[in-house]
């Protein structure tokens, strides 16, 4: 019964507001989720399907594939 009660305590620390000021760090490149797997998959679908590339970090070149 106490470990239940202390479980249920500490899942409620993690229950604050934030103040105006923070919020701006809410919105950071760290702050976000990464999903990593899905985008790469639609930067590669879209630099095949436009037939350019660049600007993401990944080949630069035209979609013939030549590179």
């Amino acid at each position: 019964m106490g470990a239940l009660l202390l479980l249920g305590g500490s899942g409620l620390t993690s229950c604050v507001s934030v103040a105006a000021y923070q919020k701006m760090y809410l919105n950071d490149e760290d702050m976000q989720l990464a999903n990593k797997r899905i985008e790469t998959y639609e930067t590669n679908f879209e630099s095949y399907r436009e037939g350019a590339g660049g600007a993401n970090g990944g080949k630069v070149g035209g979609g013939c594939g030549c590179n």
